[in-house]
């Protein structure tokens, strides 16, 4: 089995393999084309997206600049996602995005970690978790989602967290590490800071 096939099956691999590395290379001239776009060239954003995604739905703006170690080559990403600045996709291993994501600035999806065995660790060697994110889901300045963790649909992570373990369905959580606060329920839909009352009949 070679390296770019353990790396595949979530084993532990070496990084550093030249097959690797040129692969690795060829994708990083398309993430720094992409980082050097004017405001203004928003379509040329969006071809080199499509180009540099596994997978990218339509409507989704990222601000540059990402940083993503395959230049996304690893990522499926729904629709009308929306990252600020600053979005690194650790993306050796897969990462899966829904619908209506959207990150605040300074946000990192890591998929690759290092065994604490500090053999291994010397060799340099790693493995991948793949990461799934669901719909709806809002993911607050400056988090960190950790390998092999799953956040489940309309979920919100206050900015600031260390995401370690998976994290349900329609619920608040924040925190080092990351915890459920509380559902999300019929206050959310009255209230949208504090105590001021949201305006749907405006909306």
């Amino acid at each position: 089995m070679n390296q770019t096939e353990r790396k595949d099956k979530g084993l532990i691999y070496d990084p550093a393999d030249n097959a690797l590395i040129e692969e690795q290379l060829s994708r990083l001239e398309l993430l720094y084309d992409f980082n050097a776009t004017r405001p203004s060239q928003l379509e040329l954003r969006e071809q080199l997206l499509k180009k540099m995604f596994g997978a990218i739905g339509e409507g989704c703006y990222i601000e540059p600049p990402l940083h993503a170690n395959f230049a996304g080559k690893n990522v499926y990403m729904g629709k009308k996602v929306y990252a600020n600045f600053d979005l690194t996709l650790v993306d050796d291993g897969n990462i899966y995005i829904g619908d209506y994501v959207m990150f605040g600035p300074d946000v990192t999806i890591a998929t690759a970690n290092h065994p604490i065995a500090p053999e291994l660790r010397q060799k340099g060697l790693q493995y991948n978790k793949d990461i799934h994110i669901g719909n709806n889901v809002w993911i607050g300045a400056k988090t960190v989602v950790l390998p092999g963790v799953t956040i489940g649909d309309n979920s919100v992570i206050g900015a600031g967290s260390i995401v370690t373990r998976d994290i349900p369905a329609n619920v608040v959580a924040v925190g080092d590490p990351c915890r459920v606060l509380r559902e999300i329920g019929d206050h959310d839909r009255q209230f949208f800071f504090r105590d001021e009352k949201i305006d749907w009949e405006n909306l």
